[in-house]
């Protein structure tokens, strides 16, 4: 996980020790390159490349690697939290707390919903799933499966019904147990998809969703900027949820979304089974990037 701009960082240092001097010369530059080839985005590369370069320069005398680790390490977790930080789900007081899930097909979305039922209903709380991506094929009977691995109850019309009448039913039926949790998933054919955007457009006017997260795939790379852009454009969003990050050997894609779309992380999947959720924290991504020594 992170390997390539894990590895890319380190080799900024390569043949230094922890207290040796990193040159200036040139860090900028190499910098630059490292973050662009791990997914990085040009324009976040430049900023970051450039920010670190002036923080040397007001620095005074020589610069150990461990100075310039913590500036680097200071530099992700300030974009990573320039958004502000992503609520903790479980202590919202307002019951029930309806989440509203976009995403594309192939994201993992509905798989994502499992996980994170399973990991509300863990933390002792109640939750009903909303299957109101009433047009794929299998879409339903997909979270339904997953309703009966997590006994977690599930409200489902036929296919091809109103996604947001699921939606409306789900709340009430939420509502009237008095349960904490309303999981909507919806349909994802195209990002650019005309009519999806409108029917998600529906759905959020009818359900008035707490909280809406967008599920994107790190395995497409620099696509989920664009995806991420669209939704925050055509329907908008408070956060997001990013999937199948086990697999994101290059590690900058995290940087970008946050700086790109201007929403925190709320959750991480980091494997295929139920338990491989968890809320993202800056902290553990930097030092998965960039771990200090001891002697830090």
């Amino acid at each position: 996980m992170f390997e390539g701009l894990a590895n890319r960082i380190s080799k900024l240092f390569s043949g230094s020790g922890d207290g040796e001097v990193v040159r200036k010369t040139e860090l900028r530059d190499r910098m630059f390159e490292a973050l662009v080839e791990s997914d990085v985005t040009v324009d976040l590369a430049e900023k970051i490349s450039d920010s670190i370069l002036k923080k040397t320069e007001k620095l005074k005398g020589k610069i150990s690697v461990n100075q310039m680790q913590i500036m680097i390490r200071r530099e992700l977790i300030e974009i990573l939290t320039a958004s502000g930080p992503a609520p903790d789900i479980l202590t919202v007081k307002k019951r029930p707390y309806i989440i509203l899930f976009l995403g594309v097909n192939g994201g993992g979305k509905t798989t994502t919903i499992a996980k994170l039922a399973s990991y509300i209903k863990k933390s002792g709380f109640r939750a009903v799933l909303s299957a109101s991506d009433t047009f794929r094929a299998g879409a339903i009977e997909q979270l339904s499966t997953w309703s009966s691995r997590t006994g977690i109850e599930i409200i489902k019309h036929e296919q091809g019904s109103d996604p947001s009448a699921v939606a409306f039913d789900a709340i009430n039926h939420a509502i009237a147990r008095k349960l904490d949790f309303v999981l909507i998933d919806t349909a994802g054919r195209m990002q650019n998809n005309k009519n999806l955007i409108e029917e998600m457009k529906k759905i959020k006017r009818v359900a008035k969703p707490d909280l809406t997260l967008l599920i994107l795939d790190a395995m497409i790379g620099q696509d989920a900027v664009e995806q991420g852009r669209t939704f925050l454009e055509h329907v908008g969003l408070d956060g997001l949820i990013v999937t199948k990050l086990d697999t994101d050997a290059r590690g900058g894609l995290l940087i970008s979304l946050v700086s790109e779309i201007g929403k925190p992380v709320y959750f991480v999947c980091t494997g295929q089974d139920l338990d491989d959720i968890m809320p993202f924290d800056p902290q553990w991504y930097a030092d998965k990037i960039l771990p200090l020594s001891s002697n830090t």
